[in-house]
């Protein structure tokens, strides 16, 4: 893929950006969410303004590009491909900044099955060029309420990369994880590695709760979102957040591997 026109073009084409498989109802339900402060929704973050539901929308709107009218209540949600190309660049440039530092990262989603490839690739350009990828508190037990109820998951690596795993199932070559928005798997991590070595990343990257709680918790953090997360844009404005990409985190794993590629080009990393 050779530059900006063509990837702008391909995001459209696959549905990372352009026309996404949100639904405008289902995004207005979770920034009312958002606005009465649904944990569920917030995934880790404390706001420090009110954030009404007016201005979820309004932050939402600028970031990503959705509209902007209250009124427009159904059909799919929109993501502006050039927003989504900005935050990229300047997704890339903050790797680029802890590559140069050899800077000790931590890498974790709520999305395994269609973002780890993108994070994984990361990592190991990241490694490659002497950061430490952290993998602290392996296995330790995460105790998360779902809409199912509490259930219990073990913290667990693949390449590099930290996810959550049903403590009651078998692990299999094929399962790559767990998805959630909870913090508490960050915040496990992160308590591991003061536990253990004491060496803390200088970077998180994910999404979901592991971006939002290792903001609130003071980590510069960056990240993918779509756009019925509004809880890294609302860190993002406020500060507890660097970075936000707004795009689809639907859709299949492997059309995010052109997103890795032009990334780490623009880091001046080598996958």
């Amino acid at each position: 893929m050779g530059g900006e026109g063509d990837l702008r073009g391909y995001l459209v084409r696959v549905g990372i950006a352009g026309v996404v498989g949100a639904a405008r109802e289902g995004s207005l339900r979770r920034y009312r969410a958002f606005a009465a402060r649904d944990p569920r929704v917030t995934l880790g973050i404390e706001p420090v303004g009110e954030w009404t539901v007016g201005d979820v929308i309004g932050l939402m709107a600028e970031k990503c590009g959705v509209s902007p009218d209250p009124r427009h209540t159904s059909g799919q949600d929109v993501i502006d491909p050039e927003r989504t190309l900005a935050a990229l660049d300047a997704f890339a440039d903050r790797l680029a900044v802890v590559a140069r530092r050899r800077a000790p990262v931590l890498l974790g989603t709520g999305h395994p099955h269609r973002l780890l490839g993108f994070y994984a690739g990361l990592a190991g350009a990241l490694s490659a060029a002497g950061c430490t990828v952290l993998t602290p508190a392996q296995g330790r037990r995460v105790d998360i309420t779902t809409r199912f109820g509490l259930r219990t998951y073990n913290l667990d690596y693949v390449r590099g990369v930290a996810l959550v795993r049903d403590a009651g199932a078998e692990r299999t070559g094929c399962e790559p994880g767990a998805h959630t928005h909870s913090p508490l798997p960050v915040r496990a991590a992160l308590a591991g590695a003061a536990e253990g070595s004491g060496v803390l990343p200088e970077l998180v990257i994910g999404d979901h709760g592991w971006v939002c709680g290792a903001g609130q918790l003071g980590f510069e953090a960056i990240g993918l979102a779509d756009v019925d997360d509004p809880a890294l844009f609302v860190g993002q404005a406020e500060g507890s957040v660097s970075v936000v990409v707004p795009l689809d985190d639907g859709v299949r794993s492997d059309y995010y591997l052109p997103l890795t590629r032009y990334v780490l080009k623009r880091a001046c990393l080598s996958q």
